[in-house]
């Protein structure tokens, strides 16, 4: 019975359980709403002195009806005076946002009225300020959310663009964890079934058949698993920021460039070249998609220690790129095809090519060209097969359009929509513990013909893996599944 008192006493010892909640909490308070003047301003209570603090607050005998609004004095407990006319909220445990009885006050916003309603609170004994998040880690708890729900509500809180925010709601209505759920579910059964056929396969209770279906399980689960991984990190760039980087020779106007696209100074912008010496970067929203957009040193060879700096943090941040805008001054003896390969080559040459596959070509300064010179120009690029290709003026503004339309195509092929297909990895915590379960259901296949016991260890640290993506493993549900799928002991 060597591995069945295993099952129980490794999962016991889980780092990450189901933290169900039975003791008895603190009664929590705090601002729920933004800092600073507004219309209305939420303060919230959670725990089992919500309740009494209503009593407190409102001087109401009877509880109101769970989750009505209902209009309310506000009341100083101790003094008795009026602090507030607003709103009142009642919510009854477990029907609550952290699975505990709370309270809502929707007061007015003003500096001194919501102070004054927070005093009021701190000044109950039976209530503590809440810790940052506490109210968010009470639900996770209480098992009103999982892990990655939360990190979605914390995406979600944080979103910038409206891309962002369609991500941020798609992982905190559950589906990644819904997902990470029933991969989890399967390795439990197929824990389950080794460990019953380790046990009690001498008693013929239990078929050499159900090792083959947990072969099978393995084998599914690990192609899904490869396909999930194979996402390009679009979850995260998408959360993050897709790295956008300007590079070029000096004085090719990616400084101006970084300006016109970001609409204000960011950069330093003169005729001197070399002008720019360390990365100038700033965050945008381009068409929904978040990009953090870095203007580098001019490529060049140089015996100022300094902008030798310069170029070598340019080159590194290229080698760091998810788009790479290439931008090339069309004044600087660029009409032929030989020279703008040569300028390109001295581009591509900084990443050696470990960069990235994205590249625009901005030819800059059209401005300062004549008509015929550009139609020449276009012809050349076409021929070439220098495709995207942007001319453009930062000058006058010519062609910026048409730049940043090139550009939110490209990060549309990177980001993808986050509503479509399958839930994408959007932490880098999560792309661990999956790479972790995968090499233990290879290292499953590995041991599989020879040991069962260690066949069954990789099962359960591929288990727990996942539980640690949602914060959810419980040893009770293996031990259902090997009773009531094999009748054992009746």
């Amino acid at each position: 019975m060597w591995s069945f008192r295993r099952c129980l006493n490794t999962l016991s010892g889980y780092p990450v359980k189901n933290w169900i909640c039975h003791h008895v909490r603190d009664t929590i308070f705090a601002l729920s709403s933004g800092h600073g003047k507004c219309g209305v301003a939420v303060i919230r209570t959670s725990g089992p002195a919500s309740q009494k603090t209503l009593h407190l607050l409102t001087k109401w005998q009877t509880l109101p009806p769970p989750r009505q609004v209902k209009l309310a004095s506000i009341l100083c407990p101790k003094s008795g005076e009026l602090l507030d006319r607003g709103l009142v909220v009642w919510f009854s445990g477990p029907h609550s946002f952290t699975g505990e009885d709370c309270c809502e006050y929707h007061v007015h916003g003003g500096l001194a009225v919501v102070r004054g309603v927070l005093q009021a609170l701190g000044s109950l004994q039976m209530l503590r300020p809440a810790e940052p998040g506490e109210f968010t880690k009470r639900a996770f708890q209480n098992g009103k959310l999982d892990l990655t729900e939360v990190e979605g509500l914390g995406d979600l809180i944080h979103a910038e663009t409206e891309v962002q925010r369609r991500q941020a709601l798609r992982q905190m209505s559950g589906e990644l964890g819904q997902l990470y759920h029933r991969w989890s579910q399967q390795l439990i059964r197929g824990l389950a079934h080794i460990e019953a056929f380790i046990d009690f396969s001498e008693d013929d209770n239990v078929e050499e058949d159900v090792l083959l279906a947990v072969d099978e399980v393995v084998d599914k689960l690990q192609k899904e698993l490869e396909e999930h991984l194979k996402d390009n990190r679009r979850g995260e760039r998408l959360r993050d920021g897709v790295q956008v980087v300007l590079t070029g020779a000096t004085n090719a106007g990616k400084s101006s460039l970084l300006n016109v696209i970001s609409q204000k100074p960011t950069a330093i912008v003169s005729s001197i070249p070399g002008t720019t010496r360390d990365v100038v970067e700033t965050t945008l929203n381009i068409g929904g998609y978040p990009i953090i957009l870095s203007d580098t040193a001019g490529l060049r060879d140089s015996e100022d220690p300094i902008e030798k700096e310069g170029v070598r943090r340019a080159k590194a941040r290229v080698r760091e790129a998810d788009i790479l805008v290439a931008v090339i001054d069309v004044c600087n003896g660029l009409l032929s095809r030989e020279t703008l390969l040569a300028q390109l080559q001295n581009i591509y040459s900084s990443f050696q090519g470990d960069g990235p596959r994205n590249v625009i070509l901005a030819l800059n300064k059209v401005d300062l060209l004549s008509q015929e010179s550009i139609v020449y120009l276009e012809k050349l690029c076409q021929e070439s097969g220098l495709l995207p290709v942007c001319l453009l003026s930062c000058h006058t503004g010519e062609g910026i359009s048409k730049f940043l339309g090139i550009l939110r195509d490209h990060l549309e092929a990177i980001c993808g929509d986050p509503l479509q297909g399958m839930p994408t990895i959007t932490q880098t915590r999560h792309r661990h513990h999956l790479m972790a379960c995968l090499g233990a259901l290879g290292r499953y296949s590995v041991h599989r013909q020879q040991d069962l016991v260690l066949s069954a260890e990789e099962l359960r640290i591929a288990h727990r893996q996942l539980g640690a993506i949602t914060g959810r493993v419980s040893a009770e549900e293996i031990l259902d599944i090997i009773f009531s799928d094999f009748c054992i002991g009746k």
